[in-house]
């Protein structure tokens, strides 16, 4: 009698990264995909920057490299501390970019904290740009590629932020339903546990959140509440030599 041989197929895993200074720690060192996230408001803002038209952004870590961008036709978008950079074209506002016309413009973008976790993710190999502006997007993309997610918080100056940790869940709880993906941490369950506490209405859930509090004393509630709409800007940017593209 011929005896049936049973094979396990391996799950992907999504890890879940709460700011830039634990990256190097990261359980899934190689071989996976990286979700850069700043909810409030980088990756946010790149989603309609490339909704609005954009043909490619530049993310740069530091204000000094803008300079020699404009000479080359870069529109700069700069941004420290929630305010735009003085000699900068626009800062960092979603709801700014979806006003102009971008179409076909190449923008050369630095924030206080987004594009320093898109940069850190990009020493790891592949790289997409995650926010709820695009979620439904990322995870059909992170599906059809199948490998193991490892999703990065910009959180504030190095410090966990609510509004990211909350977006993980989101993320996370679409990969997980498809019966493909499972968590390899416990920064992720408690992701997942948050959106589940929060998914009715995450603006409000995030009503104390520090940063939040911090935009909306700069008069940002605008940007605050669009950050927190779903599928407002269905597009995925990807870093790729030295820029990001939607895919």
């Amino acid at each position: 009698m011929s005896r049936s041989v049973s094979s396990t197929t391996r799950m992907n895993t999504v890890e879940t990264i709460l700011s830039p200074a634990l990256f190097p720690s990261r359980t899934s060192p190689v071989g996976h995909t990286s979700v850069a996230v700043d909810i409030l408001r980088a990756t946010t803002s790149l989603c309609a920057a490339f909704h609005a038209g954009a043909a490619e952004v530049v993310p740069l870590s530091s204000l000094d490299e803008l300079s020699s961008y404009r000479t080359l036709g870069y529109t700069l978008a700069a941004e420290r501390g929630g305010s735009k950079v003085a000699d900068a074209e626009c800062g960092n506002s979603p709801t700014e970019y979806l006003s102009m016309n971008l179409n076909g413009r190449r923008l050369a973008y630095s924030t206080t904290n987004g594009t320093v976790a898109i940069l850190a993710a990009a020493q790891a190999g592949r790289t997409l740009v995650g926010a709820f502006a695009n979620i439904s997007a990322l995870a059909d993309r992170l599906l059809s590629e199948a490998n193991d997610v490892v999703v990065l918080c910009s959180g504030w100056l190095n410090s966990a932020s609510l509004e990211d940790t909350l977006f993980c869940g989101a993320l996370a709880s679409r990969l997980l339903a498809s019966g493909r993906f499972q968590p390899s941490d416990d920064a992720t369950a408690i992701a997942i546990r948050l959106w589940l506490l929060a998914h009715d209405d995450p603006y409000a859930f995030c009503a104390d959140a520090t940063h939040v509090q911090r935009l909306q004393r700069m008069g940002c509630d605008r940007d605050i509440r669009f950050a927190f709409q779903l599928d407002t800007c269905p597009v995925v940017p990807c870093f790729s030599d030295g820029r990001l593209v939607a895919l």
